[in-house]
C-alpha cells in the first residue's frame, strides 16, 4: 500500500495521467475536511441541549441530562469531529514541511519551524481560555464580561494575523510584538473567579493536544519521510507503551509523569493514532499534486457513472457506521460495512491514471484502518470517544479517509468545488472558526438582549432547537469568508 514516487514514474511512463480538467496545487478537498469538521464542531456545540435525540450529542453524553457516562459505548457525527480535524492536520504535515524542503531548508531549520507551530498554537490555546467569557466570569450576568471577550479576539486576531507580505519586515514584526504586548497585559489586569490572573495551567485542552500531537507528529514524518512503514512501525511502539500504561510499572509511571503537564502529557500522544494515518495520507496528496496533470485528460480508463457510485459509497460507509455503532449492531455493522468495502475495492480497481491511482491507495489505507478499528471494537467495552478506545482512533481515521475520497470526487473530478467553497475558505482559516461563536456572535448576542428571546423560541420544539444551532454556524462560517477573502488568516 505504500505510494512511492517510482510508482507514480512508471504511471507517467505509460501515459496513464491525470483525467480531470484543472488540478489546484492546494489538497482543497482536505481544506473541505478540515472545515466540515470545523463547522460541524460549532453546530454541536449551539443546538438545544435535552431536546434532540442521542445521535446529535457526543455519545457518552446522552440527553436529557447530559451527565457524562464513560462506560456508554457508540458513535456519533458529534464524536467525529475532533478525529476529522485530527487527521486533516495530519495529512496536512506533508504538503507543508515538503514545500520547506524543496526550498532547501535544512533539517535543523524545519525542526525550528515545527518547534515554532507547537509553540504558536499552544500559546493560542492558553491566550483563548484567558479572554472566553464563561472563564472570565461563568456565574456573573454582568456585561463586562462579554464586552472583555470581544476586546480579547481583537486582541488576539492582531497577536495571531499574517500581515500582508508588501509590508516591511520591520513593520510587520513590530505590530506582532505591540499586538502581543498589549495581549499579556490585558489579560494579566482581569480577574478571574479562582483569585489568580495568569495561568499556564488555564488553557483549550483540545488547542494544547493539537499542539502536542502537531510537533510529534511532524518530527515522525520528517525522520520517517522516506520509510512509510517505518512510521507505521512507530505506531506499533506507541500501542505497546499505550496498553501497557494501564498496568503498574515502569512504564506506566513514564507514560503518567511530565515536567509541565500544563504544556505535555503522554497521554496526548495517544491521537497520533490517527494523525500518522494522516501523514501518510499527505503523502499520497503530496505525490498526486506533483505528478499530476491536466493535459491528459483523454487516458481516463474510469467513466463519469463511476466515480458517482465512488462517491456515494464513500459517504454510505461513513453513514452505515454512524448508525450502526450507535445503536450497537455491531458485528451487523462490520458484516454491512466489509461487504460495501468489498464492492469499493471492485469499483476502484484496475487505476489508469494518476488521479485513480492515488484513489486506489487512499482506499486501500482507508479499508485498513477500518477493519483494524472494527477488530478492536470489543476491547475497552466497545468504540467510545472518551476515554478514547483502539477502536475510536482507527475507525475514525478509515472514515476520514474515505469521506476524504468522496470529497476529491467533487472538487477534482466533477468540478464542483462551489459546491463545498463555504466549507474550503473555513478550513483554510480554521482558527477563526474555533474562537469565533464564543468571542464574537455570543457576546453580540447578549449584549443586544437577543439570546433570551432565541432560547426561548427554540428550546422547546426540537426542530427548532436544531435551527438554533444551524443558524449559528451559518453565520459564523460566513464571518469566516470574509476574513478568507479579505486573506486575513490566523497563523498558528
Amino acid at each position: 500500500m505504500e505510494y512511492t514516487t517510482s510508482d507514480l514514474q512508471d504511471t507517467v511512463k505509460n501515459e496513464k495521467l491525470f483525467a480531470v480538467a484543472a488540478v489546484s496545487q492546494r489538497a482543497e478537498a482536505l481544506d473541505a475536511l478540515r472545515g466540515l469538521a470545523v463547522l460541524a464542531m460549532v453546530l454541536s456545540g449551539t443546538i438545544a441541549r435535552k431536546t434532540l435525540p442521542a445521535w446529535m450529542y457526543h455519545a457518552q453524553l446522552p440527553p436529557p441530562d447530559h451527565v457524562f457516562n464513560n462506560k456508554l459505548p457508540g458513535l456519533t457525527w458529534v464524536d467525529l469531529v475532533f478525529p476529522f480535524f485530527l487527521f486533516a492536520m495530519g495529512a496536512a504535515i506533508p504538503l507543508a514541511l515538503s514545500r520547506r524542503i524543496a526550498k532547501g531548508w535544512d533539517t535543523k531549520k524545519v525542526i525550528f519551524s515545527i518547534l515554532q507551530r507547537g509553540f504558536f498554537l499552544a500559546s493560542f490555546a492558553i491566550f483563548l481560555q484567558h479572554i472566553r467569557p464563561t472563564t472570565i466570569n461563568p456565574d456573573e450576568p454582568s456585561p463586562q464580561k462579554w464586552w472583555l471577550g470581544l476586546c480579547g479576539f481583537v486582541i488576539l486576531f492582531l497577536m495571531y494575523v499574517r500581515w500582508p507580505q508588501k509590508w516591511s519586515a520591520w513593520l510587520r514584526r513590530a505590530l506582532t510584538i505591540a499586538a502581543w504586548s498589549a495581549g499579556i497585559g490585558f489579560i494579566s489586569h482581569i480577574k478571574y473567579p479562582d483569585g489568580r490572573g495568569i495561568s499556564f495551567n488555564r488553557s483549550d485542552i483540545i488547542l494544547m493536544v493539537l499542539a502536542n500531537v502537531a510537533v510529534f507528529g511532524s518530527i515522525i514524518w520528517l525522520f520517517t519521510r522516506s520509510n512509510v512503514w517505518l512510521r507505521v512501525g512507530f505506531l506499533g511502539l506507541l500501542l505497546a507503551a499505550r496498553l501497557s500504561s494501564h498496568d503498574a510499572g515502569w512504564i506506566k509511571s513514564v507514560w503518567l509523569y511530565s515536567p509541565a503537564p500544563w504544556l505535555f502529557q503522554f497521554d496526548y500522544l495517544k491521537y497520533l493514532f490517527v494523525v500518522i494515518p494522516g501523514t501518510i495520507v499527505g503523502d499520497l496528496l503530496g505525490r498526486w499534486i506533483e505528478y499530476s496533470s491536466p493535459q491528459e485528460a483523454s487516458y481516463a480508463r474510469w467513466k463519469s457513472w463511476r466515480y458517482f457510485s465512488i462517491m456515494v459509497l464513500m459517504f454510505a460507509i461513513n453513514l452505515v457506521l454512524l448508525i450502526g455503532l450507535q445503536t450497537r449492531l455491531v458485528w451487523q455493522t462490520g458484516l454491512v460495512t466489509v461487504v460495501l468495502c468489498l464492492c469499493g475495492w471492485v469499483l476502484l480497481s484496475k487505476p489508469g491514471n494518476v488521479t485513480e491511482n492515488v484513489f486506489n491507495r487512499l482506499y486501500k489505507w482507508g479499508f485498513y484502518w477500518l477493519v483494524l478499528g472494527l477488530l478492536f471494537e470489543p476491547y475497552e467495552g466497545g468504540i467510545k470517544k472518551d476515554s478514547a478506545t483502539m477502536s475510536y482512533f482507527f475507525v475514525t481515521a478509515g472514515m476520514a479517509i474515505l469521506l476524504l475520497i468522496g470529497l476529491m470526487v467533487i472538487i477534482d473530478v466533477f468540478q464542483k468545488k462551489w459546491f463545498l467553497q463555504l466549507f474550503i475558505d473555513n478550513g483554510v482559516n480554521p482558527m477563526i472558526g474555533y474562537a469565533g461563536f464564543a468571542n464574537i456572535i455570543w457576546p453580540i448576542l447578549v449584549l443586544n438582549e437577543w439570546e433570551p428571546m432565541i432560547i426561548e423560541m427554540t428550546s422547546t420544539d426540537p426542530f427548532m432547537g436544531f435551527l438554533r444551532g444551524f443558524g449559528y454556524t451559518a453565520i459564523l462560517a460566513l464571518i469566516v469568508v470574509a476574513f478568507t477573502r479579505l486573506k486575513l488568516f490566523l497563523r498558528t
